[in-house]
């Protein structure tokens, strides 16, 4: 049966209510186990309502501008093509507070103020993917609310930044005009995962810098293998400034989308997010089970103790602490 707090929050998202919503994602968000058992009940409900947005991952170099443009891609969807829009600004943990420090709503107070647009900062909680665990559920609760486009903005560009591959459909890098320095600082398989990217900034001086790195990635990418979803990346230049070829940025995901539902990829890759959710929500919640286990704590202390004073090796003494578990 399920819980009379989770109906009444359930009922709002339904219904268009901001502020259940809002409760809401603070319940998935919450380490509460009252508010985990909610959360639950409240996902569950939800289910038959998601999965009918396109949901887009962006990222990028640090000062490429990804919160500028998110705003002017978000306005321009509300106003040309009547889209709800929902952002996750995935912002980094204070290690000490273990809340999120950047505050995206203040960098686009405009989008934010729109009624059809919804901005929530999400801690990575010193995820090295720059995806919060509670990312997922939230995309789920957004498309239960009518939202019809997901923007997950995610860190900046690191080795585990491939993460957000497993959340969205659609995955934009953006990158600054000068690909010499850049092409060199940025990890290949980033390069390889995006489906587009836009040189941003793309506005008075840097033109022609901007045009020499769009020849420059182009060529990177003529020499990385077909991708298995039959898409041939895109680069194509922006400036989020001036509100250029936000129309174009559009153009190319709905195309993206409209190959890969034609040959079966999109649906896949959205099953195969879907094994990947099962696998991360039982290994976060096998983790927090042993947490709150004393014998566990216990034997935790005693094998780190092992570790850093007495020559066991880390893998040796993680066996040897799960062998013990398994014991008991």
């Amino acid at each position: 049966m399920s819980n009379k707090k989770a109906i009444e929050l359930f009922t709002g998202i339904k219904n268009g209510d901001r502020n259940a919503l809002a409760r809401s994602i603070t319940m998935v968000e919450s380490a509460r186990d009252d508010h985990q058992n909610i959360a639950e009940e409240i996902l569950e409900l939800c289910i038959p309502l998601s999965g009918n947005s396109i949901r887009i991952g962006i990222t990028g170099v640090p000062g490429v501008g990804k919160s500028t443009f998110i705003e002017s891609f978000g306005k321009y969807l509300i106003e040309h093509h009547d889209k709800k829009v929902a952002v996750i600004a995935v912002d980094p943990s204070s290690t000490k507070y273990k809340g999120s420090i950047l505050g995206d709503k203040t960098r686009m107070a405009e989008l934010s103020s729109n009624d059809k647009a919804f901005i929530r900062p999400s801690p990575s909680s010193g995820n090295l993917g720059g995806i919060g665990l509670a990312t997922r559920e939230c995309i789920m609760l957004f498309e239960a609310a009518g939202y019809d486009v997901i923007l997950v903005e995610t860190v900046g560009v690191g080795q585990s930044e491939t993460e957000v591959e497993e959340i969205v459909d659609f995955f934009m890098l953006l990158m600054l005009p000068g690909a010499g320095d850049e092409l060199q600082g940025i990890k290949r398989g980033i390069i390889e995962l995006a489906d587009a990217i836009f040189i941003n900034k793309a506005d008075g001086d840097n033109i022609s810098r901007a045009r020499q790195a769009q020849l420059a990635y182009t060529s990177a990418l003529h020499l990385f293998p077909p991708a298995e979803s039959d898409w041939m990346s895109k680069v194509e230049l922006c400036s989020a400034l001036e509100g250029k070829n936000l129309d174009r940025a559009w153009e190319i995901i709905g195309e993206y989308e409209k190959l890969t539902r034609s040959n079966g990829y999109f649906e896949s890759v959205r099953k195969n997010q879907l094994h990947q959710w099962f696998l991360h929500a039982t290994e976060t919640r096998i983790l927090n089970t042993y947490n709150q286990k004393p014998a566990y704590l216990k034997s935790l202390k005693e094998f780190e103790f092992k570790v850093l004073n007495a020559g066991l090796s880390p893998r040796k003494a993680s066996r040897l602490l799960i062998e013990s578990l398994s014991s008991t």
